[in-house]
């Protein structure tokens, strides 16, 4: 005689979400607390963060996934942490996947005196040759010996398909003369394969 199929299980019937919340609030102890607790109670699993003190606000991105059934009181939940005045939190359902390519990833790291305009122009640059900005870090200090303020970014760029490496080096360095600023690009792309 077969075997008996086992009914399938409460788990395997449900589908996963992965929503991206995005949180702002002023800056006081107990805040990634007050995010985390909803999302583990409602047995979300938080993936992936980028979380930052910012003049004085709290503010941060989350990526969490969760079963469809737990999504709608997950929301409630967040909704009344803005209710409270403790976080404005806002949900946004994921992207479907990519498929897998091939990527070329290379990494900026810029320093010059802060002035306006400098993201701008780097940015520009990068958008008219298709590079994409996957991360982007910026910071303002003070020079070592003069404690002019100093713009510091480090950004990981995401180059088409068939990009002329130093042709597009070259032309950031020719935007970081222009703009007066130290610029520097990974001599070696990072080659992934678009599984992470």
């Amino acid at each position: 005689m077969g075997r008996a199929r086992s009914a399938p299980t409460a788990a395997r019937l449900h589908t996963v979400a992965t929503l991206v919340l995005t949180v702002i609030g002023d800056d006081r102890t107990g805040l990634v607390d007050a995010l985390a607790e909803p999302i583990a109670r409602h047995d979300g699993s938080w993936d992936r963060s980028h979380m930052a003190r910012l003049a004085g606000k709290f503010a941060g991105i989350v990526v969490v996934t969760l079963a469809d059934h737990h999504v709608d009181a997950l929301n409630g939940e967040l909704l009344s942490l803005r209710t409270s005045g403790l976080l404005d939190v806002s949900v946004a359902m994921a992207a479907p996947d990519e498929p897998d390519r091939s990527e070329s990833m290379m990494t900026l790291h810029l320093v010059g005196q802060d002035r306006p305009g400098i993201v701008s122009e780097i940015a520009r640059a990068l958008a008219e040759r298709s590079v994409s900005i996957e991360e982007l870090e910026t910071t303002t200090t003070s020079a070592p010996m003069s404690a002019e303020p100093l713009f510091v970014a480090t950004a990981l760029l995401q180059l088409p398909a068939g990009a002329d490496v130093e042709a597009l080096r070259t032309s950031l360095e020719d935007i970081a003369n222009e703009l007066m600023v130290d610029l520097e690009v990974d001599s070696n792309p990072i080659v992934t394969d678009g599984r992470g």
